[in-house]
């Protein structure tokens, strides 16, 4: 029963909503896996399109940005359109602060940049850049969501947990994190919230499909609450807090310029401007971009999409690395992501031509600023 009404209720949300509003992979740790260069042409699942703007800052010669929800292409667009036809201040309006009360004619001076399917999301949703109402674009799409409906659930059961995550954020080392998520942590794990972490309602918004559910019960001897409760304390306690923008965005709806996306920093916009047209999206599955673009690629990001696939279409999955093995220059890095410790549901012949390599990616997941997957995992293709 919970995980037929899981898959349906996934699917309705899936189908129907843009679910990312900002990227949930830590893009330095990218960067440093895949040494991106001059030469680079790199394929990644879009997302909020995030770190695929930052990957400009390595001078790759393209970023090809698929997805098969066109929704987050459109905010790629968005994104692009304000680099390349707007100024810094305009996209530290939206994307830093979140919201502007000159949401609309910030939109109105850039929309002509913008592709039709992106004219016709935007013209319905720019409202998600006014502060009113929820006060941030960031509190919008499935996961703003979420993050808008615990954190405001928890500030009214815990009024004391709001002054506790301000000053976690505002910590100076992490001997101060500790002491201050030693306060939040009794407060934060009450019957009520590890009742509302198992629910599928909330999965299925965060964008976590069943199997990666239950690759986690699986794994996990505490089961989903706990593997929540350990990476939680994990990376507010291990991971310094005061770079870590991802927790942030979410706990108060903004960015600092202190903390936030390296696409949004002041000295990096010119060098974006100048390379942005180098990131092109596409509405597909990974499979039918590589059917349709026969170029050789040298990285491939594909984040954590293929949990579902093992389960769901293991013969689209099939199909999807045997296309990734045709396409891939010798010697081109796949990084991926994982909710489970391990990714035993790669094709034996795909396994053929892949060397892991461990000794880069073990050092690295610790030092990840979002915490939330189970493993990564970087592989060279022989």
């Amino acid at each position: 029963m919970f995980k037929s009404l899981h898959d349906r209720f996934f699917r309705l949300v899936h189908q129907g909503r843009l679910i990312y509003n900002c990227c949930w992979e830590d893009p330095a740790l990218d960067r440093d896996l895949l040494e991106l260069g001059p030469d680079a042409r790199v394929v990644v699942i879009t997302s909020a399109g995030c770190n695929a703007l930052e990957y400009l800052l390595d001078d790759p010669a393209r970023v090809d940005c698929v997805d098969m929800n066109y929704r987050q292409n459109a905010l790629l667009e968005l994104k692009k359109a304000l680099i390349l036809h707007a100024g810094h201040y305009q996209l530290w309006a939206l994307f830093g602060r979140g919201a502007d009360r000159d949401h609309e004619r910030i939109y109105s001076s850039v929309r002509r940049h913008l592709p039709d399917f992106a004219k016709d999301f935007w013209d319905r949703k720019i409202g998600w850049f006014s502060p009113e109402g929820r006060g941030s674009f960031y509190y919008r799409g499935a996961a703003g969501d979420v993050a808008y409906a615990v954190s405001r659930l928890l500030w009214k059961l815990r009024p004391e947990l709001r002054t506790l995550a301000m000053e976690l954020l505002e910590a100076k080392d992490r001997q101060e994190q500790e002491r201050v998520f030693a306060a939040i942590e009794p407060r934060l794990w009450s019957r009520v919230l590890s009742g509302i972490v198992r629910q599928p309602w909330l999965m299925a918004f965060l964008g976590v499909p069943r199997p990666q559910i239950d690759l986690i019960v699986r794994e996990h001897p505490d089961g989903l609450a706990g593997f929540v409760r350990d990476r939680l304390r994990h990376v507010l306690t291990r991971v310094p807090i005061d770079e870590n923008y991802f927790w942030r965005v979410y706990l108060t709806g903004s960015y600092t310029p202190a903390c936030c996306p390296n696409y949004l920093k002041p000295e990096n916009f010119e060098v974006l401007r100048e390379r942005v047209a180098r990131v092109h999206t596409h509405t597909d599955s990974l499979s039918g971009f590589l059917r349709a673009n026969e170029g050789a690629y040298s990285h491939f990001v594909l984040l954590d999409h293929q949990d579902w696939m093992a389960r769901h279409v293991p013969l689209a999955l099939r199909e999807e690395w045997g296309l990734i093995l045709e396409r891939a220059l010798t010697g081109a890095r796949v990084l991926l992501r994982s909710a489970g410790g391990r990714v035993d549901f790669i094709p034996e012949e795909a396994l053929a031509r892949l060397a892991f390599r461990p000794d880069l990616t073990e050092p690295a997941h610790p030092l990840d600023r979002v915490g939330t997957y189970g493993s990564q995992h970087l592989a060279e293709v022989g």
